[in-house]
Order: C-alpha cells, then sequence, then structure tokens
C-alpha cells in the first residue's frame, strides 16, 4: 500500500504522560496508545510537539518510541517526530535513530532562527538526504516564526525523492489551497489544524495530524473518514459537536488543553514538564463541564 493511502485520514499527535515525580509514565502511556487504535485512529505520530518534545532527553526519545513500536506492535503505521533548528546534528540523529519500526518521519520546520527560504529548502533537503524513511515536511509558523511557504514546499515536492508529504499548520487557506493546485500527483498534504479539516477536504487535503483525536479517537477519526468520504452532511454534525472542543484544548496551551481532557477521562495525572504548566482553575472547570456534557458516544 503507498504511503500517501496508508497516511490518510487521522493520526493522532500522542502526547507524553507524566507521573507526579516528572518521570514518563509508561503504563498510561500504554493506555493511550490502547485509547488511540480502538478509537479508530488510522497512524500515531510519536514524539511530536504535542508529546513535548523539547523536554525529553535522547535517552527518554529512543525508549518512548521503542516502547510506542512494542506496543503498537504493527497494527497501525507510525510516524516519528525529529526536528529542530540545527540541521547537521538532526541530519545525524536521523541517521542514528531507531526507526525500523516507522513508516515515515515528521520534521517540524527550524524556529527561531528564521532562515530564508533558500534556508528552508536546504535544511530539508540535507535532512531528506541523511533519513533512511520519508520525510513529511511540517509547517508550523504560529511556532517556528517563519512560514515554508507554498513555493517552497512546491519545490521540495518537485525536487526531493524523499520528501513525500507535509503537514501544514497555518490557517492561511489561500496557502493551503496553492500547495493543492500545484503539487505532484502523489504528495501528501495533511492539515495540522483540528478546527479546518472539514473544508480542508473538501479542498483536497487527504487527513490530519491531530491533537483532539487524543481525547476524541473515536468520533473525530468518524468524521474525517466521512469527510474524504464525501459525506459532508453527517461529518458536519460531528464538527460542530466537537467545535467548542477545539476552542479549549488550544485556549492556553497545546499539550496542557489536551491533558486537561485526558485528566477528566482518567487516563493520565495532569502533569507536565515546564515551561509549559496545567491550565488554569478556569479553564479546567471548563473543560470539565463540556466534556460532562458531551453525548456519551463522544466521551
Amino acid at each position: 500500500m503507498p504511503i500517501s493511502t496508508l497516511l490518510s485520514g487521522t493520526g493522532i499527535a500522542l502526547i507524553t504522560p507524566f507521573q507526579s515525580n516528572q518521570s514518563v509514565d509508561y503504563q498510561a502511556l500504554e493506555v493511550l496508545i490502547e485509547h488511540a487504535i480502538n478509537g479508530g485512529v488510522e497512524y500515531i505520530v510519536a514524539l511530536g510537539t504535542t508529546a513535548e518534545t523539547p523536554t525529553l532527553s535522547k535517552e527518554e526519545k529512543r525508549d518512548i518510541a521503542l516502547f510506542i513500536g512494542e506496543k503498537v506492535n504493527k497494527r497501525v503505521p507510525i510516524v516519528v517526530g525529529i526536528g529542530g533548528n540545527d540541521t547537521l546534528a538532526i541530519a545525524k540523529e536521523l541517521s542514528t535513530f531507531p526507526l525500523d519500526f516507522a513508516t515515515a518521519v515528521l520534521s517540524a520546520s527550524p524556529y527561531y532562527s528564521k532562515p530564508s527560504q533558500q534556508g528552508l529548502y536546504l535544511h530539508y533537503k540535507t535532512l531528506a538526504a541523511a533519513s533512511p524513511k520519508p520525510i513529511l515536511l511540517y509547517n508550523v509558523p504560529g511556532r517556528t516564526g517563519r512560514n515554508l511557504e507554498a513555493s517552497t514546499t512546491i519545490r521540495l515536492a518537485n525536487e526531493v525523492e524523499n520528501i513525500i508529504g507535509i503537514k501544514e499548520a497555518t490557517d492561511d487557506m489561500n496557502q493551503c489551497m496553492a500547495i493543492l493546485r500545484d503539487k505532484p500527483t502523489n504528495f501528501l498534504v495533511l492539515s495540522g489544524d483540528d478546527a479546518l479539516i472539514l473544508p480542508q477536504i473538501a479542498c483536497g487535503m487527504k487527513g490530519i495530524i491531530s491533537v483532539a483525536a487524543n481525547v476524541f479517537p473515536e468520533k473525530f477519526s468518524e468524521m474525517v473518514r466521512l469527510c474524504l468520504a464525501g459525506d459532508f452532511d453527517t461529518a458536519r454534525d460531528i464538527h460542530y459537536r466537537l467545535l467548542t472542543g477545539y476552542e479549549l484544548l488550544f485556549e492556553e496551551n497545546n499539550p496542557a488543553g489536551a491533558k486537561a481532557f485526558l485528566f477528566e477521562k482518567g487516563l493520565i495525572e495532569n502533569v507536565l514538564r515546564l515551561p509549559v504548566s496545567t491550565v488554569s482553575a478556569h479553564l479546567q472547570l471548563k473543560i470539565k463541564q463540556y466534556f460532562n456534557a458531551l453525548p456519551t458516544e463522544y466521551r
């Protein structure tokens, strides 16, 4: 099956649960893996930015990746997040990180450095040459400080064989449509915005790497599949039922919102690593009230 098919639908940007002593909670991580797979997500994204990877040591990243690979046991594809703003260091990591179980690598654009479009092009070209697995670009300018422009994405799509798609997390629909219009046929365009996935699939995207799928894997992935099947009327009902949930997830911080929801579901301890902190008491109450008011099938 081609990668563009394997990675269509819903990928979950899996959080990293911690115990109260700040260590990785592997028991809860296994629960979350089963929650996602049983909920019907098409694949799992390990060590994305939602996993609080900037606060994980190299050893923890390797251990988490291997644990996820073992527990998933080929039931669904796995994408591994490996990115940063030191191109040569990331290229070295790609060549040494355990990726035998992975279908692809998701690599966020460099943060803080604010490279030119040529710098971004050369960064990704270098990573693609070093990676033993296909690369998904990840454009998230709200966090990195620099937009990967549509023209640069298309240039990489056409010129670098090992780059097979993009997670596009700008809310600029014109940019999204420019990529969809000009991309090569087999280049995979995925959303990074839970609240926009319905109209983005209508424009031609093939799925999403989702934060909301941590909390609502069954209904969210059902909604995405309905959209991909062209049943927007049914999908719209789910979308609007979850819309307030999307807003609450990102009201203060990601993944603090996702962890607040998962705490209400009884799946994890509500623990994050600084500089990210738990949501305010006011927002936690809003999340609790919203969650408790949802129909049973959404919980």
